[in-house]
């Protein structure tokens, strides 16, 4: 039997260190055992709870990425920060700004929760929204290209540009080591595909001392990233509709597809049952982690990464009535996936596995780093 190792009878003999900055709160993030109603007792998953963070697991690379281009020489002391987010990067930035002393500006579109949009604010960045999404590239390409602009107009500004800067991936060495320090192995890790960045980096650094791990991408129907048409996306956090360079694609094992309905439910199984929930991502992840726990043999040790916790989504996947509008409740929940042979064999429109995973564009991993560095 799988026993899970955080218990709430562990003994802490010493008390918490007191943080004088708040870049000292990123890290050491808890884990948290999850079975029922995704596994039976005793055949769940460890959560990996990156809500704990300030913002969420994107204040790793906020902060890393700014850190590292400091150090090169490509940001200058005091000079602008530009770049898109959706939203949980935006907070990291906002960290990273108070941090090292940057303004930020954070580019997103009108799919971003106006609570999101306050709290960025009030946090110090300055949030610019595009108005229209790119004909091919849709939100996220109109977003690229308004940063652009902003860039061109800003003398000495700098762009992290998270959808191919590899400080994005080796932000989440940390978060691999916290995983090892936790539970002493993993055998399998799933984890939500966006930019790549924590997928990439986390499973990278596993393998180090996991040889045998297996990754499991999580991604939203309507997304590009594994081979499917670019189609509207509800979910935010994960999927794109651009290919980011950042994305390992030899890492993964297989991929799963998961519709908001089922990421609404997962959340708020989650939510009553654990007392611990996120967002789409997080609702999206523990459905595949819950399969996984059903469907690999008893022992296996599972890890599920949870970028973010409720706060944002009161308004969204914990509204009733917003839901309701955009019919995600009272549809019966798939206990498993469908399964398609190939990323491109039909248009997925609910909960799906693939068993193969390839760079859509047909790049090698040598052409998809020959990118990042152009």
């Amino acid at each position: 039997m799988n026993i899970p190792l955080l218990e709430s009878d562990a003994r802490h003999t010493s008390l918490p260190l007191v943080a004088r900055r708040p870049s000292q709160l990123v890290g050491s993030t808890p884990v948290l055992w999850i079975d029922e109603p995704f596994a039976a007792p005793g055949r769940g998953f460890y959560a990996k709870l990156e809500g704990a963070n300030p913002g969420g697991i994107k204040d790793r690379p906020g902060l890393h990425m700014i850190r590292e281009a400091r150090r090169r020489g490509d940001l200058e002391p005091g000079t602008p920060i530009v770049e898109s987010s959706s939203g949980t990067l935006g907070l990291g930035l906002a960290l990273a700004g108070l941090t090292f002393g940057h303004p930020v500006t954070v580019v997103t579109d009108p799919g971003m929760e106006p609570s999101m949009i306050r709290l960025l604010t009030t946090l110090g960045a300055h949030v610019d929204q595009v108005a229209a999404p790119h004909a091919d590239g849709g939100w996220q390409q109109a977003r690229r290209e308004r940063v652009a602009e902003l860039l061109a107009r800003t003398p000495g500004a700098y762009c992290t540009d998270q959808y191919t800067n590899p400080d994005n991936v080796t932000a989440y060495r940390p978060l691999a080591t916290e995983l090892i320090a936790q539970l002493g192995s993993v055998d399998v890790l799933v984890a939500s595909v966006g930019t790549g960045g924590h997928s990439a980096g986390t499973a990278s650094v596993l393998r180090e001392a996991c040889p045998g791990l297996t990754l499991i991408g999580v991604d939203s129907v309507g997304s590009t990233i594994f081979g499917q048409p670019a189609g509207p996306r509800l979910m935010r956090g994960l999927g794109s509709s651009i290919y980011p360079s950042n994305v390992d694609y030899a890492a993964f094992a297989e991929v799963h597809w998961v519709a908001p309905a089922e990421a609404v439910w997962a959340c708020r199984q989650l939510a009553r049952r654990h007392h611990a929930s996120g967002g789409w991502s997080v609702g999206a992840v523990a459905l595949v982690a819950g399969w996984a726990a059903r469907t690999y043999p008893s022992g296996t040790r599972i890890a599920a990464v949870f970028p973010d916790g409720p706060h944002r989504y009161l308004e969204t996947v914990y509204n009733d009535a917003w839901c309701l509008e955009h019919q995600l409740l009272g549809q019966e929940q798939p206990s498993e996936p469908d399964e398609i042979a190939e990323p491109f064999e039909c248009v997925v429109t609910g909960w799906t596995r693939c068993g193969k995973v390839r760079d859509p564009l047909g790049r090698t991993p040598a052409q998809r780093t020959e990118a990042v560095v152009r």
